[in-house]
């Protein structure tokens, strides 16, 4: 269980510094009469490509995504999956409020301890 709680956990804080990361890409995107969608994209992967506050979270989680393959070998698939992405929810949740992106309201803090709640049952049934 430690190695999917550290992949949802990697994943959940990556998710709002790879957003974070990306502004200003839509600057790089605006269309253009001039531009094709080839050229666009191409615009666009190289913003991101050659942006290092986007592109290091990025390959932290994806180094998440790696430890996750590995993970599934030593888990139970129908556990590994719910764990994995319901630690990722409360870590981006709770990463998102400690960076200043936005304060959980009640009803975030409630879905929250209803997801702990959720996946520990959910544990200690296939134990």
């Amino acid at each position: 269980f430690i190695k999917l709680i550290l992949v949802g956990s990697i994943w959940g804080v990556t998710n709002p510094l790879i957003k974070i990361g990306s502004k200003g890409l839509d600057r790089v995107s605006k269309k253009s009469s001039r531009r094709t969608w080839i050229l666009n994209t191409l615009l666009e992967f190289k913003f991101l490509l050659l942006n290092w506050k986007y592109m290091l979270p990025f390959l932290i989680n994806q180094t998440g995504s790696v430890l996750y393959y590995f993970a599934l070998q030593d888990s139970d698939l129908s556990l590994a999956v719910p764990i994995a992405n319901s630690v990722t929810f409360i870590s981006t949740a709770l990463t998102g409020w400690l960076i200043g992106e936005e304060t959980p309201d009640s009803r975030t803090c409630l879905g929250m301890l209803f997801i702990l709640g959720g996946i520990s049952c959910y544990i200690l049934d296939k134990l």
